[in-house]
């Protein structure tokens, strides 16, 4: 019993690859595509990292604008000193350019369907059902202007009759343009802070320096400053003058 069905089964299955063969034969379809030129187009953008929070980053572009990349895939990588970092890597002050090269290629698809069969029933200029080499009807739209080759001869389908062998093909051209893009990011590290100079270096360059202090240089004897005035000299002498005449006036009273 389970012999029988299994031969059962396998029959059933050679008939539907038979099957399905034979309306493979009678409907054919090929595709083809063209290429035409393809035009490249290159754009890039140079910024400076502003802030790095997690996987959002902030960039300062050249022309001044802020802007912000959200949720930036950590599977982005950005070249540095030949070295792929990630978001993670980025640091404020790091200088950032960005290539994008866009690719268009223009491209035409083609497809080729044939049909060949006897006409069963045929409804002009709409539509025709066709009988197939394995017995089976199929009903097909006609296309507007649609031809069908009979004998060598071509027909519109208000000259089709049932019972005639007929082959259609349609062709369909669909134009499509196929792009395509590719980043590639580079950076620059910031320049390293300039630090103050320490330790001996700082006391030699101070040592280089004059040194001026508060106190007075003390004057050679017998002279005075340089900025000094000659006003309390003139005074003492006058003084000394005045005391010499007082001396002489005092003696010669006593004498008289």
């Amino acid at each position: 019993m389970k012999s029988l069905r299994l031969n059962h089964l396998l029959a059933m299955g050679f008939l539907c690859l038979f099957l399905t063969a034979a309306a493979m034969a009678q409907v054919k379809t090929e595709t083809s595509t063209s290429h035409g030129q393809a035009t490249v187009d290159t754009k890039v953008e140079r910024g400076e990292v502003v802030d790095v929070s997690g996987n959002d980053l902030i960039v300062k572009m050249e022309d001044g604008q802020i802007r912000h990349f959200p949720n930036v895939p950590d599977s982005a990588k950005i070249t540095v000193d030949g070295q792929q970092l990630s978001v993670h890597d980025l640091k404020p002050g790091m200088k950032l350019e960005r290539t994008t090269t866009t690719s268009s290629t223009p491209q035409t698809i083609t497809t080729v369907k044939t049909v060949t069969g006897t006409i069963w029933h045929v409804s002009p200029p709409t539509s025709v059902t066709l009988t197939l080499d394995d017995g089976s009807n199929q009903q097909f739209k006609i296309p507007k202007g649609q031809k069908f080759n009979v004998n060598g001869q071509e027909m519109d389908a208000f000259s089709l009759k049932k019972g005639m062998k007929i082959s259609a093909t349609k062709v369909v051209e669909e134009p499509v343009n196929v792009i395509s893009q590719n980043r590639k990011v580079t950076g620059e590290m910031p320049p390293p802070p300039t630090e103050p100079i320490q330790g001996p270096l700082l006391i030699e360059s101070e040592a280089k320096q004059p040194v001026q202090t508060a106190a007075a240089q003390p004057e050679p004897a017998g002279e005075l400053p340089k900025t000094a005035s000659e006003l309390p000299l003139i005074g003492l002498i006058g003084i000394m003058v005045l005391f010499a005449g007082v001396v002489m006036f005092a003696l010669s009273s006593r004498n008289v």
